[in-house]
């Protein structure tokens, strides 16, 4: 066999993912302040872009007539220009004292709107160590416990519980364990009550302890039996501790008021509000789809580098082809940005008129949908579809709901008809809202209830839908008080 090169043509068909077809796909799945965002970032990256400013009518209708150059000169405005000799004329000395050098007062505002929002005047949130470490300045302790005392309290969680050991706090500090038991027992009398707590047995001990009820029934129930109370096994306590069941019941109810994460309210985290990429209203019986363009730039071609392409003014081979290649990216993205925007409303419409049922009367008439019912509906592929409806958000007459919401998997009813399943855990949760606290349904029982409604599922369904839905079992939903 002659070894050799040879040459051969074949002919094959593939998908090529060009940067601009990338760039629309990655348009597609951002949300609206990630596209805002994005938009900002080519106004600034590229020369060719500029956000457009909206004109009123007349002033648009006269430009595109084209008047009179003289109308035009007359109506422009000068520049506003420094007079040296109208400044030497103020007496400054008067200005000065008139100046309010301490700054804006508050009864220079006329009213609450011009007044300055407080979440802007805050500078630093006030979190767990630094409440701590206060504490600890105001607490005279000696070189070596405020040192294990910083230590222990960079070990605390949010939650206001001790991470690290005895043993690791007395490494890291250098002490002997028996030293850092004595410094973490001055912590643990520090406010929060129940700070420091390694677990939530010690955190409610200490609790209790601050209260002064130190060798109260409660106190025995939290250091003995704190199995038997998770489980409301309260016979089981009241017979091991030779009390009656009411007392028994007194003491948790006390045990139930008081705090398993006490370091909770300073971990909280700032509001973020969603803005809708669609509003949803109802008109004469028909709902009307809006897209919520506010703060999104109107973006247009610079008509300088419009003008240098077309020849109208001179430039170098380089930096045509500099402008050119700019011009392409940024006729793309405005493309892209108004297709992103015709997919989102055809999307929305789809949804509409899958779920008119939920939008008239509510979840309980939500109907099972899969992405390929709308792929289909509006012609276009499934991960289009997907893409469009991540991170977007619809404001409709029933509330705000994310577009994924509306696509749910289909559960069979004894009629033979299909129930979306987020309407089951919605007629799941009210089943549970209107059960006697103290005799909670079982999953078993919520499964014959449920196929009194027609709704025929396997008590495992009833379990996952009831944990996903974040309720306890009955046992967990027991109140005996």
């Amino acid at each position: 066999m002659e070894i050799g090169l040879q040459q051969s043509l074949t002919l094959t068909q593939q998908l090529v993912m060009t940067p601009q077809l990338q760039q629309a796909i990655k348009l597609l799945q951002l949300s609206r302040m990630e596209l805002i965002d994005l938009v900002q970032q080519e106004l600034e990256e590229n020369p060719v872009l500029e956000e457009g400013v909206e004109t009123e009518p007349t002033e648009a209708a006269e430009i595109e007539e084209g008047g009179d150059d003289a109308s035009v000169k007359d109506n422009q405005v000068e520049e506003v220009k420094a007079d040296e000799e109208g400044m030497n004329d103020i007496d400054w000395q008067t200005y000065l004292e008139g100046y309010n050098l301490g700054g804006t007062v508050a009864s220079s505002y006329e009213d609450d709107e011009e007044r300055p929002s407080y979440e802007n005047l805050l500078t630093k949130k006030n979190t767990l160590v630094d409440h701590l470490m206060w504490q600890l300045t105001l607490t005279r302790l000696g070189e070596t416990e405020t040192r294990i005392a910083t230590e222990i309290i960079g070990n605390i969680d949010e939650d206001g519980y001790l991470k690290a050991s005895i043993e690791e706090i007395a490494a890291a500090a250098a002490v002997d364990a028996e030293t850092v038991e004595e410094t973490l027992q001055i912590v643990q009398e520090f406010d929060p009550p129940g700070v420091a707590g390694r677990n939530l047995q010690e955190c409610l001990l200490l609790q209790v302890r601050q209260l002064g009820m130190e060798g109260s029934l409660v106190e025995d129930i939290l250091r003995d039996h704190i199995a038997e109370l998770e489980t409301r096994k309260y016979q089981v306590i009241a017979k091991a501790l030779g009390v009656h069941l009411d007392e028994i019941l007194a003491s948790a109810k006390i045990i139930a008021s008081l705090d398993p994460r006490p370091g909770s309210p300073f971990g909280q985290e700032d509001v973020h509000y969603i803005t809708p990429d669609i509003f949803v209203y109802k008109i004469g019986g028909e709902y009307v789809v809006v897209l919520n363009d506010e703060g999104l730039p109107n973006l247009r071609i610079n008509s300088f580098y419009r003008s240098a392409l077309s020849g109208a003014s001179e430039v170098d081979e380089k930096a045509g082809e500099y402008i050119q290649e700019k011009m392409r990216g940024a006729v793309w993205l405005i493309k892209s940005i108004h297709q992103r925007q015709r997919t989102i409303y055809k999307v929305a419409k789809s949804i509409i008129k899958f779920q008119r049922e939920f939008f008239d009367k509510g979840i309980e008439y939500l109907k099972p949908l899969v992405l390929r019912d709308v792929a289909n509906d509006i012609d276009m592929h499934e991960s289009t579809i997907s893409r469009v409806t991540t991170n977007k958000y619809m404001q409709t007459p029933g509330g705000l709901f994310e577009l994924k919401y509306f696509f749910n998997s289909g559960i069979s009813t004894t009629g033979g008809e299909s129930v979306a399943s987020e309407s089951v855990k919605s007629r799941i949760k009210e089943i549970i809202a209107g059960e006697n606290p103290k005799k909670p349904y079982s999953d078993q029982k919520i499964v014959l209830l449920l196929k009194e409604h027609g709704i025929d599922i396997a008590r495992r369904t009833v379990t996952k839908y009831r944990e996903m839905l974040g309720v306890g079992s009955s046992t967990e939903r027991k109140r005996l008080f």
